[in-house]
């Protein structure tokens, strides 16, 4: 696998241009489904909380070029703005937490705010041209509610090539005014993007206060805490771009079918170098066909196929 990713990233395009990966409330390691390419890549970092921003200072030199913004990303021009430092860094926004509407659920003690703050702010699309990258090739937002209208802000050019976009919407009401998950999907689907993957996550719907009265042991607690069936609270979800806009050139087919084959859509990953073939008539689409073909036989020896056998018999006899 990196013998044939190492190619596609040394090829004159993306030396020339390397990948730009965009992470937006980067406050964990470095992103898992980046480690392969970010030492080729330039990333743009921003996290406003930094009680908990550890991979800029441990792992910067796993990418080519990092840029980094301590400060808010916005999708308006301000300088300055108010910033909610919550119980759990994770929960931190600008965005006020929905009390009212968290308390049935057993995590409205992470929203609870412990201080508001006035913090740095840039708008995402400056803080590009500030970096002078004029491009986004993947796109990754968990901004505890403003991951949408952050990408929408983009530049219509640079948005349109954007092939990647990663975001993390709320399906119940954690924040006032937030980008909730429909509305992602529906933005998306119309922008030119394919859903590739969600991850329902979530939490009981149980006050907290009632569970805390009801079971004195800590351990009793922790343990019905995470053995509860859980209620859908948001969504982690990947967009690929669906490669029907014709400005699409030899580096975004190339970059694409990359992006398609780490985020294991070898089908995806097929149709791309299929087309990059007949549209670029290069050998090296020939070799990332027979790639993505191997691995789309290579699925049948991990019995993906076995549900639906199983799944008719046990329709028709139980």
């Amino acid at each position: 696998m990196k013998n044939i990713f190492q190619k596609i990233l040394n090829t004159p395009e993306l030396k020339d241009k390397p990948p730009v990966l965009v992470d937006v409330g980067a406050s964990e390691q470095i992103h898992s489904k980046w480690k392969l390419i970010a030492k080729y890549s330039i990333c743009l970092a921003f996290d406003a909380d930094e009680r908990d921003f550890q991979f800029i200072e441990k792992e910067q030199s796993r990418f080519n070029k990092l840029y980094v913004y301590n400060c808010i990303a916005l999708d308006k021009d301000v300088n300055k703005a108010d910033f909610l430092l919550t119980s759990s860094p994770y929960c931190s926004s600008v965005l006020e937490p929905d009390t009212i509407k968290l308390k049935p659920y057993l995590h409205s003690q992470l929203f609870e705010v412990e201080k508001k703050i006035e913090l740095n702010a840039i708008h995402i699309q400056k803080a590009l041209d500030i970096a002078k990258l004029d491009y986004v090739d993947w796109f990754k937002s968990d901004s505890q509610g403003i991951d949408l209208r952050l990408f929408k802000s983009l530049d219509e050019r640079i948005k349109k090539k954007v092939l990647v976009a990663e975001f993390e919407p709320g399906i119940i009401d954690a924040y006032i005014g937030e980008d909730k998950l429909y509305s992602v999907l529906r933005e998306l689907n119309d922008s030119g993007f394919w859903l590739s993957d969600i991850k329902i996550k979530g939490v009981a719907r149980l006050p907290k206060e009632l569970l805390d009265a009801e079971f004195n042991w800590t351990l009793t607690r922790k343990l019905i805490k995470e053995s509860l069936k859980k209620a859908p609270g948001w969504g982690e979800m990947t967009f690929i771009n669906t490669f029907e806009n014709s400005n699409l050139c030899r580096r975004e087919y190339l970059l694409g079918w990359l992006f398609s084959s780490l985020e294991r859509h070898h089908s995806f990953a097929f149709v791309l170098a299929s087309r990059g073939q007949e549209q670029f008539n290069s050998d090296i689409f020939s070799d990332l066909k027979s790639y993505s073909k191997r691995q789309m036989k290579n699925e049948i020896y991990k019995l993906k196929f076995f549900p639906s056998l199983i799944d008719p018999i046990k329709k028709k006899f139980f």
